[in-house]
């Protein structure tokens, strides 16, 4: 099957993620190139244009989901916010955004194919130093900053068995996390890391 005209390089790449994405949860992580082309409905080629291997595949896979949730984050950093514990806050109120409970069990069982994937989990490693070390020249003083991040991460990512909070539950979560956010940064010293 040749390239479709009226789609664009990007419209083909787009559809061999998304059809990856759902094989892999579907099939696992050792689903052929031949049946995600397949599933995209672009030919085996077309694929291959795109992510010459497997490994190439799973790597941008992870990579999206590191700049999606990147782009979350930013979105969430207060654009008249200029002092310390910026980026914490936008990291708080992204992890605790309400979120499609069948779309977070879809990723879940993504993550945990592609973490059998070297490449794909160095990637991911790399990303989380990176949240480490920007988060840390954030400016909340540490013990704050990481009983924060970690509030908002396991009420962003909950176990697949537990129905996530109500949206008064999460909003009072909010709340109290930024007011200690906010506390923290009040009392340390800006040298604090």
């Amino acid at each position: 099957m040749g390239r479709t005209t009226g789609r664009s390089p990007e419209d083909t790449r787009r559809l061999v993620l998304d059809a990856a994405a759902r094989e892999i949860c579907r099939e696992g992580i050792r689903t052929s190139l031949d049946t995600i082309a397949q599933r995209a409905g672009v030919s085996k080629g077309g694929l291959i244009y795109h992510f010459p291997s497997k490994e190439a595949l799973h790597v941008a896979l992870v990579a999206e989901e590191v700049d999606g949730w990147r782009e979350l984050v930013e979105h969430e950093v207060d654009p008249d916010d200029h002092g310390p514990g910026r980026l914490t806050r936008a990291y708080v109120r992204a992890s605790l955004a309400p979120f499609d409970g069948e779309d977070a069990r879809e990723r879940f069982r993504l993550f945990a194919q592609l973490s059998t994937v070297p490449a794909a989990v160095r990637m991911a490693e790399e990303d989380d130093r990176r949240w480490q070390r920007e988060l840390e020249a954030d400016g909340v003083p540490q013990a704050t900053r990481v009983l924060v991040v970690a509030a908002a991460d396991g009420v962003g990512g909950p176990p697949l068995w537990v129905a996530p909070p109500s949206d008064e539950v999460r909003a009072r979560l909010l709340a109290d996390l930024l007011a200690m956010i906010d506390a923290a940064v009040a009392e340390a010293p800006v040298s604090d890391g």
